[in-house]
């Protein structure tokens, strides 16, 4: 077992959970700006030292931190780097490698942007204390969409950031996020996210990706949130679990559901 694949194994260990304390700075300005909080660089670190200072609470449940580019370079007021405060309860430090999203054709559909200059930041970003990245695709169920060549160019993407990450020693959190806004059925989702998975896990092996070292950080299968059907836990479990059975190959070592 490589070092990564003992990394991807702790970080999806048994009752433990991946933090994810990267909000770029726009999205962090709009959560302040909702608790009347000014965004500036002191209160963005405080705020997240507060979260790493929760030693017990941070040991017992947390795998892994996802931080921003930010917050990986910030010391604490005490003068310790944010990343020692991290490692130092046995947590690993991870970092958000994507640069948003960029339109496709009209607009309606997205694809990752951030793939140059990425084998040169992944370095920095190991040198700084990361063992592990994360690099979100977003595709949206609608008329006509999502489209083949959106799948296939955000599991592309997908698929170049990972073999970048392990090449520069990190393990990559592969997150292909199939949207919940929307009218579609609980099916649709399935078939859609089905499609996804295994265009995603296509590209992977292409590229020669090792799945022992890569964590999948998938939506779970449920109906859109303007579907008129809801569906109970239940139905959506089993749903969720058929796909993943259907579209993940064994050697993944394990799975992050999206906290939403």
């Amino acid at each position: 077992m490589s070092s990564m694949d003992e990394i991807a194994a702790r970080m999806v260990s048994r009752g433990r959970g991946i933090l994810a304390a990267d909000e770029s700075t726009s999205t962090i300005e709009k959560r302040f700006a909702s608790i009347d909080v000014v965004s500036t660089e002191r209160k963005r670190r405080e705020y997240r030292e507060l979260l790493f200072r929760s030693s017990g609470a941070l040991r017992e449940c947390i795998s892994g931190v996802i931080l921003f580019d930010e917050t990986l370079r910030q010391n604490a007021e005490d003068g310790t780097p944010l990343v020692d405060v991290i490692r130092g309860v046995d947590v690993l430090v991870g970092i958000k490698v994507d640069k948003g999203l960029m339109p496709i054709g009209d607009g309606a559909e997205t694809i990752t942007n951030g793939l140059e200059g990425l084998s040169e930041r992944l370095e920095e970003y190991r040198k700084l204390g990361a063992v592990f990245a994360k690099w979100r695709a977003v595709l949206r169920i609608d008329e006509g969409m999502p489209s083949s060549y959106a799948i296939a160019n955000n599991a592309d993407a997908l698929a170049n950031y990972a073999k970048c990450c392990q090449q520069a020693g990190l393990v990559p959190i592969v997150e292909p996020e199939v949207l919940m806004e929307g009218k579609h059925t609980i099916n649709t989702c399935e078939d859609v996210t089905t499609v996804v998975l295994r265009e995603v896990f296509e590209a992977l092996a292409r590229e020669n990706v090792r799945l022992e070292a890569v964590v999948l950080k998938p939506n779970m299968v449920t109906p859109g949130d303007a579907c008129p059907r809801r569906a109970a836990s239940k139905e959506i479990a089993e749903k969720t679990l058929a796909c993943l059975r259907n579209a993940v190959p064994s050697t993944v070592p394990g799975i992050a559901f999206l906290s939403g």
